[in-house]
C-alpha cells in the first residue's frame, strides 16, 4: 500500500470535528439544547489551547470528560474551540476547549458518538487572542480568587464521567 500523502484520516477527523462545531453554535445561539439532546465531551487537560482552573487541572492531569446538559452559561464556540462556564461542586468555572484536543463526542440521547485520536503536545497551536479564558465574576461583578476545597457534590452539581460506561460492549 502506498503513502497516503493526502492525510485522509486527518481530513475525516477535521470534518467530524465540524459537526461538534455546528452542534455547539447552534447551542449557542438559542442558549439551549434542543429536546433530550445532551453531551458528554471528552477533552485532554494538558492540550496546547485547553484553559481550565489548578484545581481541575489537579484533579484530571490527563484528560476531562463534562457533560453539557441543564446548567451551563455563557457557551462561545469559534473556529478553533469553544468556552463553556459549568458548575464543579457549586462552583463556577470556565472552561476553554480547542476541538483538536477533544477526544470524544457522545450524545446518549440519539446514542450518536464520535472518537478521535489525539496524541498531547501534537495539535496545532492555538493563538491565545483566539479564545481568552476568564474567571466567572463573582455576584457583586468582581472576579476573586477563591481557595480550592474538595466538598461534596451537591444535586444538580457537575461531575465527569468515564465515558466507557456508555459504549456498546462488542
Amino acid at each position: 500500500m502506498g503513502q497516503d500523502h493526502i492525510r485522509y484520516d486527518i481530513l475525516a477527523q477535521d470534518a467530524l470535528r465540524s459537526v461538534i462545531r455546528k452542534v455547539l453554535t447552534e447551542v449557542a445561539t438559542t442558549g439551549h439544547l434542543p429536546g433530550e439532546h445532551h453531551f458528554f465531551i471528552t477533552f485532554l487537560t494538558g492540550a496546547p489551547g485547553v484553559r481550565i482552573s489548578q484545581h481541575l487541572k489537579a484533579k484530571y492531569p490527563e484528560q476531562m470528560t463534562i457533560v453539557v446538559q441543564h446548567q451551563f452559561w455563557e457557551l462561545k464556540v469559534t473556529d478553533v474551540g469553544f468556552e463553556i462556564g459549568l458548575s464543579f461542586s457549586d462552583t463556577p468555572e470556565r472552561l476553554v476547549i480547542p476541538f483538536n484536543a477533544i477526544r470524544g463526542f457522545y450524545d446518549p440521547s440519539v446514542n450518536f458518538e464520535l472518537e478521535f485520536d489525539v496524541a498531547a503536545g501534537e495539535e496545532e497551536e492555538v493563538e491565545s487572542a483566539e479564545i481568552t479564558a476568564y474567571p466567572v465574576p463573582e455576584e457583586n461583578g468582581e472576579a476573586t480568587a477563591k481557595e480550592d476545597k474538595p466538598t461534596e457534590p451537591k444535586n444538580g452539581g457537575g461531575s465527569v464521567v468515564s465515558l466507557d460506561s456508555f459504549r456498546k460492549k462488542n
